[in-house]
C-alpha cells in the first residue's frame, strides 16, 4: 500500500518530502555519504533570492520563469506562504522578493505576486488570488511554473518515464520556435482535458535522432509529432495538420480507444473505408517505444518482480 501510495517501483527510492508534501523530483545522486549529505544542504538553501533595488529586474534571464513577490516586511503571514510555495518550486522557477521602500513602488494596494514568462515579449501576470492561502498560492504559481508542454532530455528522461503516462511528443530542430508555438498553442487549445492521461513534451531532433530513426525520420524531417505509447510508437500526420481543429484530438482519442494499435496491426477500420473502396490485409507493426528505455534499467535497482512478496 505505501509502494503504490508514493509510486515506489524500485529499490532504493529516496523521495522528498517538504511540509508534508512528496516532492516531485525524487533523488537520483549517489548513494554517498558525501553526495546525501551534499543534497540535504542544497536543499536547506534559501530558494528565494532577495532584490535590493528593482532595477535588477531588468537583468533577469528571459529564457526562465520567474516569480517576484513585493511585500511590506518579511516577518509576515503573506512571506511565510509565498516562502514555502518556492521551497518546493525552486526547481521549476526562479523566485525572488523584494522588501519595504525597495518594493514600495509595486505594491498598489498591498503586497504583490507576479509571474514573468519567458520572452521579453510576454506580458506580466498578476496573481490575484488570496497570500495567506497556501492551497490557491501554490496551484496558480504550480500552473505558471510547470508549463503545459514540457522538454525531454536524457538528464529527465527517466524522471518522466515514472509518470507513466503516454508521451505526446513534438520533435524540432531547437532554432525552430514557431513550430514548437505552434504545438503548445493546439495543446492548449484542443488537450487541456488529456493533462493527466498524457505527457505533452518537446524534443531536440538533433539530441533525439534515434528515436527519429525509429519511426523511420530524420532531423530533416523536423518538426514530427509522435506518441510513445511506452510499447509502440506511432507517427501524426503532416505536421501542419496540428492547425486542423480537433486533428490532434482526435490522435490522442485514438490512442486510448486503442484505435492506433489496432489499425496498425490490421489496417483501417471498416468505419473508416468509404464505400465500395477495397479493403486490403495489411500486415505491419508499429515500431516499438523508444523512450521506454530511458526509464530505470532492471539492473540499476532491485524491481518489485511480484507485489505479494510485499
Amino acid at each position: 500500500d505505501i509502494a503504490q501510495r508514493y509510486r515506489i517501483s524500485k529499490y532504493p527510492t529516496l523521495k522528498l518530502f517538504r511540509n508534508g508534501m512528496m516532492m516531485k523530483r525524487e533523488y537520483r545522486g549517489q548513494r554517498s555519504v558525501k553526495a546525501l549529505a551534499d543534497y540535504i544542504r542544497q536543499q536547506k538553501s534559501d530558494p528565494i533570492q532577495e532584490i535590493r533595488d528593482l532595477a535588477e529586474i531588468t537583468t533577469l534571464d528571459r529564457s526562465k520563469r520567474s516569480i517576484i513577490g513585493y511585500f511590506e516586511q518579511k516577518d509576515s503571514d503573506n512571506y511565510r506562504v509565498f516562502e514555502r510555495v518556492a521551497n518546493i518550486l525552486h526547481d521549476d522557477c526562479t523566485f525572488l522578493s523584494a522588501f519595504g521602500d525597495v518594493s514600495k513602488p509595486e505594491r498598489y494596494s498591498g503586497d504583490n505576486i507576479i509571474y514573468k514568462p519567458p520572452g521579453h515579449s510576454a506580458p506580466d501576470m498578476v496573481y490575484l488570488g488570496t497570500m495567506t492561502n497556501f492551497d490557491v498560492t501554490y496551484n496558480w504559481i504550480q500552473d505558471k511554473c510547470v508549463p503545459l508542454v514540457r522538454e525531454i532530455t536524457f538528464e529527465n528522461g527517466e524522471e518522466l518515464t515514472e509518470e507513466g503516462l503516454p508521451f505526446l511528443i513534438l520533435f524540432h530542430m531547437k532554432e525552430d520556435t514557431e513550430s514548437l508555438e505552434i504545438f503548445q498553442n493546439e495543446v492548449a487549445r484542443q488537450l487541456i482535458s488529456e493533462k493527466g492521461t498524457i505527457n505533452f513534451l518537446h524534443a531536440d531532433c538533433d539530441k533525439f535522432r534515434h528515436p527519429l530513426l525509429h519511426i523511420q525520420k530524420t532531423p530533416a524531417d523536423c518538426p514530427v509529432i509522435a506518441i510513445d505509447s511506452f510499447r509502440h510508437m506511432y507517427v501524426f500526420g503532416d505536421f501542419k495538420d496540428v492547425l486542423i481543429p480537433g486533428k490532434l484530438k482526435q490522435f490522442v482519442f485514438d490512442l486510448h480507444s486503442g484505435k492506433l494499435h489496432r489499425e496498425f496491426h490490421h489496417g483501417p477500420d471498416p468505419t473508416d473505408i468509404a464505400p465500395g473502396e477495397q479493403v486490403q490485409d495489411v500486415a505491419s507493426s508499429p515500431p516499438e517505444s523508444s523512450f521506454q528505455k530511458l526509464a530505470p534499467s532492471e539492473y540499476r535497482y532491485t524491481l518489485l518482480r511480484d507485489r505479494d512478496e510485499l
